[in-house]
Order: C-alpha cells, then sequence, then structure tokens
C-alpha cells in the first residue's frame, strides 16, 4: 500500500509491499523523482522511501541547514517507517554524505547500504591531485556563491552549471535554494559539513556503484579496494557519468536488484572499511 506521511514538514512518498524497507535519498540537483525508475523496478519485492531533501524545492526561502539537523531528519523518517528497526539505504551525491552520517551515527537502524558515485570523503581528500581539488574546489564555490547571491543570477548560474555537468533534472525544477550544501560545507563556519562530518566506515554490507565517464572522481580507489573486501559488499564501475540510475538506468536497476535479492543482511566484522 503506497503511503504520504508528513514528517517534520517533509512528504515521504512510500511504494511497495516488500518486507525490507530501502530509503532512497538523492542529491544535487534533484528531487525524490531522480529514483522514479529505480523504484519502478524494485516495488514488487521492496517498500522503497523517498523524500526531497529541505531547501531543494525552487520555492522554498533562503535557509542553511546543519549536518545534525539532516541526520536527524532521516532518523525520524526511519524511526516513522521501521519503528525500533532497520532501512536499507540507497544514496546518491549529497544523499550518500548525509546517508553515510546518520549510518555512523546510527549503524543499529541500517541494515545495508547502497552507495552511488561518492564515497568516503575523507580518504578522497588525501588521494586527489592539486589539479582535481582545484577542479573540485572551483565548482563548489561556484554554486555557494549562487546561493548566496540568490534571486534570477543565483537561478542562471545554478543552473548554468547543471547544464555543463549534464544533470538530467529538468532546469524548471532547479533553483539556487537547493545549492545550501556547498554554502554550508565551505562557509559554514562552526557548523560546517566538513567539519561536522567524520570518515565513513560501514558497518553492514555495502553495494559501491560509480561512473568511469565521470570526470571527476568522487572516491578514492584504497577506500573502494577495502570495501570490495568486507563480506557482502561488492563495487561495481558503470560506464557512464555522474547519474548512473537514469543515464545507465538498465545495468543500474539490474545491479541493485541483485545484490539486494542475493541474501539476508549481516553485519560486518569490527571496524567496518578501513579510512
Amino acid at each position: 500500500m503506497d503511503e504520504h506521511p508528513i514528517i517534520d514538514g517533509v512528504e515521504v512518498l512510500v511504494e511497495g509491499n516488500g518486507t525490507e524497507t530501502l530509503l532512497m535519498l538523492h542529491g544535487w540537483p534533484d528531487t525524490r523523482s531522480l529514483w522514479d525508475g529505480t523504484v519502478e523496478s524494485l516495488r514488487d519485492r521492496f517498500r522503497c522511501a523517498r523524500f526531497t531533501w529541505p531547501g531543494f524545492d525552487p520555492r522554498s526561502p533562503r535557509r542553511l541547514y546543519t549536518l545534525d539537523e539532516m541526520t536527524t531528519l532521516v532518523l525520524r523518517v526511519v524511526d516513522r517507517l521501521c519503528p525500533g528497526g532497520k532501512v536499507t539505504l540507497v544514496l546518491h551525491d549529497w544523499g550518500c554524505v548525509f546517508g553515510y552520517q546518520f549510518a555512523m551515527r546510527h549503524p543499529d537502524r541500517v541494515a545495508r547500504i547502497v552507495g552511488v558515485d561518492i564515497g568516503d570523503t575523507h580518504s578522497l581528500e588525501q588521494s586527489l591531485s592539486t589539479r582535481e581539488k582545484l577542479s573540485v574546489l572551483a565548482y563548489q564555490v561556484w554554486l555557494a556563491l549562487a546561493w548566496r547571491i540568490g534571486g534570477s543570477a543565483g537561478d542562471a548560474m545554478t543552473r548554468r552549471f547543471a547544464r555543463a555537468a549534464r544533470a538530467p533534472a529538468h532546469p524548471s525544477t532547479i533553483g539556487w535554494q537547493m545549492n545550501w550544501p556547498y554554502y554550508q560545507a565551505w562557509f559554514g563556519g562552526r557548523q560546517s559539513l566538513r567539519r561536522q562530518a567524520v570518515p565513513f566506515r560501514p558497518a553492514c554490507a555495502m553495494l559501491f556503484v560509480h561512473g568511469r565517464r565521470n570526470p571527476l572522481r568522487f572516491h578514492s580507489r584504497e577506500w573502494a579496494e577495502a570495501l570490495a573486501r568486507q563480506p557482502g559488499s561488492r563495487v561495481e564501475g558503470v560506464d557512464t557519468g555522474h547519474w548512473i540510475m537514469t543515464r545507465a538506468q538498465g545495468r543500474f536497476n539490474e545491479l541493485l536488484r541483485t545484490w539486494l535479492l542475493e541474501g539476508t543482511p549481516e553485519p560486518l566484522r569490527a571496524g567496518g572499511v578501513a579510512a
């Protein structure tokens, strides 16, 4: 039975009747609709839940959110969907950042994790070349500046980069408001997302899917290799860019469905994946 609970002012769309609940968290510049094709392919066997992050609606007011607020929102959604139980996280982009931090804070509420194209950012920063670091800094500060400017100019800056990045979201759904994570990451002071986040070491099995054609790498090879050695975990590269679930929908859905149906979620050995 489909559901539409409102949790802390956020509408959560729940579809499917399976015993395992998948909580799908999107990133920039998307909304919950990013997962439409994924839900369609899985709803016969899984209960699929998704919502749009606060501030990612172009009609949203200007506001910054903290990492505590985002992980607390995820916890309240999990409490509503699975009281006292666990969910499987399916994550992309900023959804990975917030979802990974939730998993580190509440490992007892996470059965398994699917990460799409974003790995552990702490180990990544150590492995990037100077040129790669400058490329990441340039686009993220551009989007942070667009959030600060706001209005039609901020929208134009945001949509310009989304077009250059070949983001699948329609321009009408993209606005400067959804750039708040970039501003919070670089200019958030003590509440900066970069300061508040901890290294990600999953305490459960994980599927990591990355795009081989992505011009920017968002995971370190060492982290991915360590993850692949963990029991029940798997690392797969797909011949496409950052938005794997839309650009290579068939292959992504096949990988995801196969891995999810392979077996019962089991905890990893103590310590998880090393950074």
